[in-house]
């Protein structure tokens, strides 16, 4: 009895070892990470610095990089608003930025983007609040919490057939169904 106890113990301990060297000879699957954007300008979920806001002067576009880059991308379309404000008593909130068919080789934006309506590589931005072309740097009044700024950067499997006429409710309607991924960073401000 005791001598199949032993063996029995011995069988148990055999096998186990058995499935770790098959689980050992196992390929390990590696997850690519994510589609990724930053900003040298602030942490994501940080405060916004003066120089990219309302509060200075002349304010200017942060620098802006994206990684890990779905294959097959075509071009990018970037919106950058505030969710913490409703225009005009409407669901639309604060539009600061768009841009669309930034091509699909960029790995982001330079700071102090200019702004015109077409740039030289083909990127189209879009009319802002108080519309005007280009960024609009944040301006939240301190007399409420601090305002979320979202920048979303989508990588699209096409070019857009839109103008510099297009607004952002038509960018949003041509994105549908060509987003390969979306990359997302959120920044803070109040004056």
């Amino acid at each position: 009895m005791r001598a199949l106890r032993t063996l029995m113990a011995c069988a148990v301990a055999l096998g186990s070892f058995a499935g770790r060297i098959i689980q050992a000879q196992q390929p390990v699957t590696q997850t690519k990470p994510g589609f990724t954007l930053t900003t040298t300008a602030f942490g994501d979920g940080g405060i916004i610095p003066t120089k990219y806001t309302s509060a200075a002067p002349s304010a200017v576009s942060p620098k802006l990089e994206w990684t890990n880059v779905p294959e097959n991308t075509v071009s990018f379309a970037l919106i950058v608003h505030d969710p913490d404000v409703a225009v005009e008593k409407r669901t639309e909130d604060g539009l600061h930025w768009g841009a669309f068919n930034i091509p699909g080789t960029a790995h982001g934006l330079p700071e102090g983007v200019p702004p015109t309506a077409q740039l030289p590589d083909g990127t189209i931005q879009l009319k802002v609040i108080r519309g005007i072309v280009g960024f609009i740097g944040p301006g939240a009044r301190a007399t409420g919490p601090y305002h979320h700024y979202t920048f979303e950067v989508f990588a699209l499997d096409t070019k857009l057939e839109l103008g510099a006429d297009a607004t952002r409710a038509d960018v949003l309607r041509a994105i549908n169904g060509h987003i390969l991924g979306k990359a997302v960073l959120v920044g803070r401000f109040h004056r």
